[in-house]
C-alpha cells in the first residue's frame, strides 16, 4: 500500500505518515524533495518498507496533475493521500500587499481546488481510497485578527465538503480535519490560543478518524460545541476576537 504526501515537511503531515507507515510505502512530496533527509528518516524509522521523495510545488498548479500521474505511475494504486502544505502569511502584511494576500489564497485555496480535483479523478479511476485534507476552525468563522488566511480555510472547507459529497458511493472517502491552534514551526512566536494541539496530536485524531472511517474531525473535539455557540456571537463581539 501506498502514502502520498503532499507537503512532506509539514510537521502534522510528517507525524501522520509515521503513524501510517509501519509495512507501507510512503512518498514525500515536496519542494527541494533532496533535503528531506531527516523527514525520510523519521518515516523509515516509523517502519516504513519504503520511501520515496518526488518534486512538488503546491504553487504551480500546472504541474499537479503530472505529478500525480508519475507517482501512480511509479507506485501504482494510493491508498491514502495527505493534502497538508499550506501557509500562514502575516495579516498586517495582507491588508496592505495585495500580492501577499494573494499568495496566501493561492496556496491555501486555490492551490488545494487544483490537486484535489486532480485526486479525484485519479483514485475514481482507481476504485478507491482516502484523502486527508486539514482545513482549520480558523475558517469555521472568519475572524478579523486573521481574515485573509480564514478566507482561504472557509473557501478550502467548503470546497472539501462538497467534495466529499460529490465523492459519496465511489469508494473515495474524504476526511476533513479541522484543528486549532497548532503549536509548531507555523506559529513560532505566537502565544498559543485557548484549545491549542500540537502536531503530534492532531496526527493522532486524523489517524483514529481515518481508521473509523469519519468523515471529518475537530481537534480537540471541543472546538466543535465551542464554534457551535461562537458562530452566534454578536459582530460586535466578534470582531474584537483575538487569532
Amino acid at each position: 500500500m501506498t502514502v502520498l504526501v503532499l507537503g512532506g515537511r509539514s510537521e502534522i503531515g510528517l507525524e501522520v505518515a509515521r503513524r501510517l507507515a509501519p509495512g507501507e510505502t510512503v512518498v514525500l512530496a515536496a519542494r527541494r524533495c533532496g533535503d528531506l533527509d531527516a523527514e525520510e528518516k523519521a518515516v523509515r524509522g516509523a517502519g516504513a518498507l519504503g520511501v520515496d521523495r518526488v518534486e512538488f510545488d503546491a504553487d504551480d498548479v500546472a504541474s499537479h496533475r503530472r505529478v500525480l500521474d508519475a507517482v501512480r505511475a511509479r507506485h501504482g494504486r494510493l491508498d491514502t493521500v495527505v493534502v497538508a502544505f499550506g501557509i500562514l502569511g502575516e495579516q498586517a502584511r495582507a491588508e496592505a500587499d495585495v500580492d501577499h494576500a494573494l499568495a496566501i489564497v493561492h496556496t491555501d485555496y486555490v492551490a488545494h481546488v487544483a490537486v484535489l480535483t486532480h485526486l479525484a479523478r485519479l483514485m475514481r479511476e482507481q476504485g478507491g481510497g482516502d484523502l486527508v485534507v486539514f482545513s482549520s476552525v480558523a475558517g469555521a468563522r472568519v475572524r478579523r485578527a486573521n481574515y485573509v488566511y480564514g478566507s482561504a480555510k472557509a473557501g478550502l472547507d467548503g470546497f472539501a465538503s462538497g467534495l466529499a459529497d460529490a465523492l459519496h458511493g465511489s469508494g473515495v472517502r474524504l476526511l476533513l480535519v479541522r484543528p486549532g491552534f497548532v503549536v509548531g514551526r507555523m506559529t513560532a512566536g505566537m502565544p498559543p490560543a485557548p484549545f491549542s494541539s500540537t502536531p503530534a496530536q492532531v496526527a493522532d485524531a486524523t489517524v483514529r478518524a481515518l481508521r473509523a472511517g469519519r468523515g471529518e474531525v475537530w481537534v480537540p473535539g471541543a472546538l466543535r460545541w465551542v464554534f457551535a455557540l461562537l458562530r452566534h456571537a454578536p459582530r460586535a463581539l466578534w470582531r474584537r476576537m483575538p487569532r
